[in-house]
């Protein structure tokens, strides 16, 4: 285990994340690197992308930056490619109420990195990094579940699951993958969420 540092990222990966922080900045918004590629700085491992997160709306992201993708505009996501790297910046967002197992009625746009990461999957995956200060932000501590080598849900791992199915399948994968125990409360909720996967 390591505190997640810009530092530890490929050379291009880095270059493309304080670009894209630098610009956004300059606009008035605070970019974080978020998900996977904190999570694995964090494990020790080496990150293949960066996503990343602002109040930015889609719109401004796309008004900012030249070479732009709207790859999910309606969820808040846009990808920005810089060099010869491709950072998917999403908007800070909260969610409705999900009806198919899958995606959320109705989105909102929210302003801060609390709000974005209470609708994550994984603690492990709700933890900030600001590629210009490298200052991290970890408001449902997963710094420490990763320490205790376990996998947990932010917040009650039933919501999670019934929210959206494919959150099973995560489960399995990042347990499998990074080697992260799952209690019996969670694969409890995974078991009473199970058939909800035929959708």
């Amino acid at each position: 285990m390591r505190t997640p540092s810009v530092r530890d990222l490929p050379v291009p990966l880095a270059r493309a994340a304080c670009r894209v922080a630098e610009r956004l900045a300059s606009a008035g918004f605070r970019a974080w690197i978020v998900g996977g590629a904190v999570r694995d700085l964090a494990l020790g491992r080496t990150p293949t992308e960066v996503d990343m997160a602002s109040p930015a709306t889609p719109e401004r992201v796309v008004e900012l930056f030249p070479r732009t993708v709207p790859v999910g505009v309606s969820f808040g996501t846009v990808l920005v490619q810089v060099d010869e790297s491709d950072v998917e910046h999403t908007t800070f967002r909260t969610e409705g109420v999900y009806r198919d197992a899958r995606h959320p009625e109705e989105v909102a746009f929210g302003q801060s990195v609390e709000q974005d990461a209470a609708r994550r999957d994984f603690t492990c995956n709700a933890m900030f990094l600001d590629p210009r200060t490298d200052e991290v932000r970890d408001p449902t501590g997963g710094l420490e579940d990763l320490r205790a080598g376990r996998l947990a849900c932010v917040g009650d791992p039933a919501v999670r699951f019934a929210e959206d199915a494919l959150r099973l399948l995560r489960l399995a994968r990042f347990a499998g993958a990074l080697g992260l125990a799952v209690d019996a409360r969670h694969l409890e909720a995974a078991r009473a969420a199970g058939e909800r996967l035929e959708r």
